[in-house]
């Protein structure tokens, strides 16, 4: 079995990030024999965003399912799948539709090897598309990655790019709990150097995508192009910010968030979800918590206000954080030292 690390993978090209995606998935369906994927149009379709493109033709209609439009029982399979052996990959179409099924996921899945003693394991993968950005409305483009992680026993991904999109996959898949990835549905178009060989990329790990002295921005999913890109511009006024991925929103990395804290003494964390009850709550309090002492000024958060996804291109446009929030937040944030 490959055991190519992070540090290993040095072959890069670009990639999209789907198609980076798609290369994980099908690498590591090559890696074990007990890979499989099942859900709404991904075998003869190729899915509705193409992320399971000509996996049906190599790997044939065993270990590629299309199912009947049952969220509940399409879980309920993957559950009764990973407890016997199996690690199925499972697609929900839309994050939004995990409400219809958020009983397998929550009190089956996440559950079982506690209620069994550790005696049992759920290898399940749940991959689905989640946030705003492309018109899709109030139904299709949530980002509800707070209810996950709020659960104990499930893990959720959020890759900001091609190269996170393909390791965080494989690791998903390779780990014997199960695992949700939120694939970010703006970024599926989005380009980035990938190696060609299989790799993971450990969950719980965060990455410091840029590194600075004045302010931490602590992003999630989509938001770190958005923090990166607000970094440009806030170089160009001598403002150097220090951006982390947490890439692995449950587990949390809150190590690597507390000492770029003590390197910068502010903090802002950004997400897409709505500020009310996101996960920058819970980060802002444990920074709070722990390196309190090192802060010059209080955690700002920055998120979607407390109302449905828009549908008009206008307000989505508005509704969703971008480069200009960030950037103004962590001007906001000196100016409060």
């Amino acid at each position: 079995m490959t055991t190519t690390t992070e540090a290993q993978a040095v072959a890069t090209r670009k990639l999209t990030y789907v198609k980076a995606f798609n290369e994980g998935l099908a690498q590591a369906m090559r890696e074990d024999e007990n890979v499989f994927v099942a859900g709404e149009d991904v075998a003869g379709y190729g899915g509705v965003f193409r992320m399971f493109d000509n996996l049906l033709d190599e790997f044939g209609p065993r270990r590629m399912i299309d199912t009947p439009i049952s969220e509940a029982a399409l879980v309920g399979l993957g559950v009764g799948a990973a407890a016997r052996g199996l690690r199925p990959v499972v697609d929900l179409m839309f994050m939004d539709f995990i409400g219809v099924c958020l009983d397998q996921i929550v009190n089956q899945a996440a559950k079982m090897k506690y209620m069994f003693g550790g005696g049992l394991s759920v290898p399940l993968t749940i991959t689905t598309a989640s946030g705003a950005g492309l018109g899709a409305a109030a139904q299709h483009s949530q980002s509800l990655e707070a209810w996950l992680a709020h659960v104990p026993g499930l893990k959720v991904v959020m890759p900001c790019d091609a190269y996170t999109a393909k390791g965080l996959t494989v690791s998903a898949i390779r780990d014997d709990n199960p695992v949700v990835v939120m694939l970010n549905k703006v970024l599926l178009g989005s380009t980035s150097e990938v190696p060609e060989e299989i790799y993971g990329i450990p969950l719980g790990q965060a990455h410091t995508a840029r590194q600075g002295s004045d302010v931490t921005v602590i992003a999630l999913g989509r938001m770190v192009g958005e923090a990166l890109a607000a970094a440009d511009d806030l170089a160009a006024e001598g403002v150097e910010i220090e951006v982390i991925d947490p890439r692995t929103v449950q587990p949390l990395d809150t190590e690597t968030m507390f000492a770029s804290v003590r390197r910068t003494n502010r903090v802002l964390v950004v997400h897409e979800a709505v500020t009310f009850g996101g996960l920058g709550a819970e980060i802002a309090a444990q920074i709070q918590d722990t390196v309190f002492d090192y802060l010059d000024a209080p955690v700002l958060r920055i998120g979607a206000p407390f109302s449905p996804v828009p549908f008009s291109p206008v307000l989505e446009k508005a509704y969703v954080p971008d480069r200009a929030r960030i950037a103004q937040g962590c001007r906001r944030l000196l100016e409060r030292s």
